[in-house]
């Protein structure tokens, strides 16, 4: 695009706004690229950023191609695809786009009109390649001939505006102005022609428009002269006019022309043909029959898309002379579009409480047919609480006609039916599905206002005694009830340690064991309330009668039962039939029945002698007294009650018969002495159950105690196991190294080496054992048993085999071998083991000294001591029961410490050896030799 082109579309850019209430318009260029801004919705409208989010706004348009969006973040108008203003409104003017901007929450609507501006984008071209004529020499100067004309989609400035013709000599331009604001343009003949001197000529023909730059097309017009054909075809009349319905079926007849040719023979017959003046669309939706002249129809007519269209026909004889008319034809509209009915917006779902004249769907209805057939009414069959309102004659909305209620009806299913005014009328419907919110405005309701239950006495705590239930009429949350106890007193102690009610099942559950002669009953309050908000609820009056139990045994209020002295009724001997000799007076805390006494004489010294009144308890004697009756007569009565199961009380009575106080207590001096000695049975035998008791108990803390103390002992000898010092033994070597006496070695490892046991044994002369625990200690233990099966003696092996007697180490006729020595040699002093373990140092010490004694005893031998016979101890002194190596370097000369005088050891018995399978072995004739 050229630079002045960019600029002119800068320019388009400027927007005219003109804002009216909830309507807003802008003007803008064509072939716009996407995501250009078309204007600020927002700041033009007035509006909040915050409310395009908050309304879902959107944009609502007829065509399914998105031209314009909206960008809710910014609030700006965009573009959303590119736009051709010619594919768009072709030569309408103004061409402008019009949207509407839907809110929610409240709805909103808002009308948006964009007006497309044209750009000089489109250059004027011709719709043949060239135009060819035949013109007869004899015609005369003026005769015109029609040109087709140039087509430039563009319209206004950017439209065709002039013509050019070169040549001019012979012909020039003549534009015509037609009726619809079109120019035919025609080619007049200023000068006759003569075919003798020039018998064709070609003209360049060319169409220019008024943009900037201005654009233009050319075509060329060949022109062939004929030779004397004076008279030109001549129509009947210049203009037809036809009218034809819409949707009239291929091949109908729309009207016929005439045109007559004064000349005779070929320069007489006409031809009739559709001039290209029209755009080729439209001249193919017609056919014109070249002989005859009917117009006859070729395509299909939609008044919605072009109700009007005018055709250019040419009358022609053979002789190259033509002529033009015009065509009118007039659509007819027919009722043939049913309304269509686009939900712009809806509510899935209302509340309860909304008012009267809420929204709750926005339509849009459209008819494409024209007049009365495209007039539109919207209403609603059933009889419900919504009404179709119309704010604008294609915009209507469904409102609410009273308030609703959730409780009567939970949704609604409302068919919108729309339909034109045209004969006969189309219509067409819509389903909205509207569900009712719930709103908390039902309070729960329990069945009845009052509420009374029971509870047997001695229940126990966390029993269920009675469930109170309520119902809300609301749905949801809203009707979900829970229980509250009203916070209430009984006998000054708060009614919550009695009872308690179940948040949800409103189960009564007593709190305490009830005691009927304390409580006879108690009431409280329970209140259900439902999860709304704001929270309904409503109270019930609960009341717990409580039953008695048979749970309390009579009391015997006399005689009085006391455990030191002896009380007894005196009967005197001269007593007659009858007497009485004591009342038994009891009571029972029960209530009803379960009070009613009884009195029973269960035991007595002479049955014979006394009678216990069953009602009244009363004893009275039952025969005359005798001298033969005893004088200490000891009754037992029993007094029940008539509860289920009957409780009962026993009650001793002791009866003295005798007319003297002396000897009644002579006879009764002998009961406190029992009591005394039993109380004193009692006592001993709980303190010895108590002793054995106490004793188990020492037992068992004691032994767990010795069992964890043994536990965290190991535990930590476990993990101190690597810093422990550790005191190896380093046994006497030979000059050259080799051991002295035979070590035998048992030992246990495992994958981890702190768990790993090694024992090693002393040769014959030691009678010590020394063992290496687990734990990385040494300690002596007592000699070993001998064992013939287990334990092997081995000689140790002699070095000197590797070295010819003249060769060997050390003086000739050395002191015997330690092998040759026996058992009876006894310990060497400084061989045997110290009496006291020795320091580090000592050991270090030793084992430097004997590394220095076999170098200089390796020196002395000269070649004849050749070093691969043995290991070097020069440099690398290797510590038994160790994996440390200390090495020398024989450079240098490490200072050594005085030992201080070893202490004279006593003389120790040389142990005899140990009897080994080997030695029990009989000698072969191999070991004779």
């Amino acid at each position: 695009m050229s630079e002045a082109r960019i600029w002119y579309s800068v320019l388009f850019l400027i927007l005219l706004v003109h804002t009216t209430r909830g309507q807003v318009s802008y003007t803008i260029p064509e072939e716009m690229a996407k995501e250009s801004m078309v204007g600020n919705i927002v700041q033009d409208l007035g509006l909040d950023l915050q409310r395009l989010k908050s309304g879902k706004a959107r944009i609502f348009t007829r065509d399914s191609t998105e031209y314009i969006k909206l960008n809710r973040n910014t609030g700006f108008l965009l573009i959303g695809e590119k736009m051709d203003r010619e594919s768009l409104c072709a030569k309408t003017t103004p061409c402008a786009l019009h949207l509407q901007m839907i809110l929610e929450n409240p709805m909103e609507l808002y009308t948006i009109t964009v007006e497309i501006t044209d750009v000089n984008d489109n250059a004027p071209t011709f719709q043949k390649k060239d135009f060819r004529f035949e013109i007869s020499e004899s015609a005369v100067a003026g005769a015109s001939f029609m040109l087709g004309r140039a087509i430039d989609p563009d319209v206004g400035q950017n439209a065709l505006q002039s013509y050019s013709l070169k040549p001019t000599d012979k012909f020039r331009l003549e534009l015509l102005n037609q009726a619809d604001g079109t120019k035919n343009i025609e080619m007049v003949l200023q000068s006759t022609l003569d075919r003798e001197t020039q018998s064709s000529f070609t003209l360049l023909l060319e169409a220019f428009d008024g943009g900037d730059p201005v654009l233009s097309g050319t075509v060329h017009i060949h022109i062939t002269v004929l030779d004397n054909n004076d008279n030109a075809p001549v129509f009947t009349q210049k203009a037809y006019k036809a009218t034809i319905v819409e949707n009239a079926e291929k091949g109908t007849i729309l009207t016929a022309v005439s045109a007559s040719d004064a000349d005779e023979g070929s320069n007489g017959v006409v031809t009739y043909y559709i001039s290209d003046t029209i755009d080729s669309n439209v001249a193919d939706m017609f056919l014109m029959n070249e002989k005859s002249g009917e117009l006859t129809l070729n395509g299909q007519v939609d008044y919605e898309k072009l109700s009007h269209y005018e055709l250019n026909i040419q009358a022609k004889d053979q002789g190259g002379l033509s002529n033009a008319c015009k065509i009118i034809i007039d659509v007819l509209d027919i009722n043939d579009n049913s309304p269509s009915i686009n939900i712009l917006s809806s509510s899935h779902s209302i509340s309860e409480g909304s008012k009267s004249g809420t929204v709750v769907a926005m339509l849009n209805v459209d008819d494409l047919d024209s007049g009365v057939n495209g007039q539109v009414r919207c209403y609603i069959t059933d009889n419900i609480p919504f009404a179709i309102k119309s704010p604008s004659s294609s915009f209507f909305s469904l409102q609410t006609e009273q308030e609703l209620d959730r409780e009567r009806e939970t949704e609604y299913n409302i068919s919108v039916i729309c339909s034109d005014e045209g004969v006969p009328a189309l219509s067409g419907s819509v389903s909205l599905r509207v569900q009712i919110a719930d709103v908390n405005d039902n309070a729960p309701v329990f069945e009845t206002r009052n509420h009374e239950a029971s509870v047997i006495e001695n229940n126990t705590p966390g029993l269920s005694i009675f469930t109170v239930k309520a119902k809300d009429a609301d749905w949801n949350q809203n009707a979900r009830v829970s229980y509250i106890l009203e916070d209430s007193t009984v006998n000054g102690v708060s009614v919550s340690s009695y009872v308690s009610v179940h948040p949800d099942s409103g189960v009564i559950t007593a709190m305490r064991s009830f005691d009927f002669e304390q409580l006879k009953d108690f009431h409280f309050l329970v209140k259900a309330q439902d999860g709304g908000s704001p929270q309904l609820s409503s109270n019930v009056t609960v009341k717990i009668n409580i039953q008695d139990q048979n749970d309390n045994s009579p009391q015997v209020l006399y005689p009085v039962q006391t455990g030191g002295s002896v009380v007894a009724e005196m009967v005197p001997r001269a007593a007659d039939v009858g007497y009485l000799v004591t009342k038994v007076v009891a009571v029972d805390v029960d209530s009803g029945q379960n009070a009613w006494l009884s009195y029973k004489l269960q035991k007595a010294t002479d049955r014979a002698l006394f009678e216990v009144g069953l009602q009244n308890g009363e004893i009275r004697t039952v025969r005359q007294v005798t001298d033969k009756d005893a004088v200490k007569q000891k009754l037992t009565v029993v007094v029940e009650d008539n509860g289920q199961p009957s409780r009962s009380a026993v009650v001793t009575i002791n009866v003295a018969v005798s007319d003297s106080f002396p000897e009644v207590l002579s006879e009764f001096t002998d009961f406190t002495h029992d009591k005394e000695y039993n109380n004193n049975l009692t006592f001993y035998l709980v303190l010895a159950l108590a002793v054995v008791s106490l004793l188990f108990i020492v037992s068992i803390i004691a032994i767990i105690s010795v069992k964890i103390y043994r536990w965290r002992q190991n535990k930590l000898f476990y993990k101190s196991a690597a810093n422990l010092p550790v005191i190896p033994y380093y046994p006497p070597v030979y000059a050259d190294g080799t051991l002295q006496q035979v070590y035998n070695y048992e030992m246990c490892g495992t994958t981890d080496s702190r768990m790993s046991d090694i024992k090693f044994v002393r040769p014959y002369s030691q009678n010590t054992l020394v063992s290496q625990s687990r734990l990385g200690t040494v300690q002596r233990e007592p000699k070993e048993q001998e064992d013939d099966n287990l334990k092997l003696e081995q000689k140790p092996p002699n070095t000197d085999w590797r070295f010819p007697p003249n060769q060997r180490p050390g003086p000739s006729g050395a002191g015997a071998h330690p092998e040759d020595a026996g058992a009876c040699a006894g310990v060497i002093a400084g061989t045997g083991p110290w009496p006291n373990p020795p320091t580090e140092a000592e050991q270090i010490q030793v084992l430097m000294a004997a590394a220095n004694a076999a170098s200089e005893a390796t020196a002395t031998l000269g070649p004849r001591y050749n070093p691969q016979y043995g290991p070097d101890y020069r440099q690398n002194v290797y510590i038994p029961g160790s994996t440390a190596t200390l090495t020398i370097n024989p450079q240098q000369q490490i200072p050594q410490q005085a030992l201080p005088p070893p202490q004279a050891l006593p003389p120790a018995e040389a142990p005899k050896s140990a009897q080994t399978p080997a030695s029990k072995k009989k000698p072969t004739k191999k070991d004779k030799k």
